[in-house]
């Protein structure tokens, strides 16, 4: 299950780093918003899912609030998934 939540994790930072990397870019200097739809998309519902399975792994590995805490404020950054993979979930 963990490592399901952390395939989850590189899912979404990979989505988040390509929506600005790439789809916002194409949109705001070559007028083309359909990537930011798309993309965006895809982001938000990784983003919803990993928040949420978050929630399920807190419960069932018994983290400390903390580290719930972190991971939800690290998802909202750019490469964020990944530091908090590597600080907390690759040492299990």
């Amino acid at each position: 299950m963990l490592n399901a939540f952390r395939a989850l994790g590189y899912l979404e930072g990979i989505s988040f780093l390509v929506l600005m990397g790439i789809a916002m870019p194409l949109k705001y200097f070559y007028s083309s918003p359909l990537a930011v739809r798309i993309v965006g998309s895809a982001h938000g519902v990784l983003f919803v899912a990993y928040c949420a399975w978050a929630l399920f792994v807190y419960f069932r590995e018994k983290w400390p609030l903390k580290q719930l805490l972190l991971c939800w404020m690290f998802s909202c950054l750019p490469l964020g998934t990944f530091w908090f993979d590597q600080k907390y979930l690759q040492k299990k």
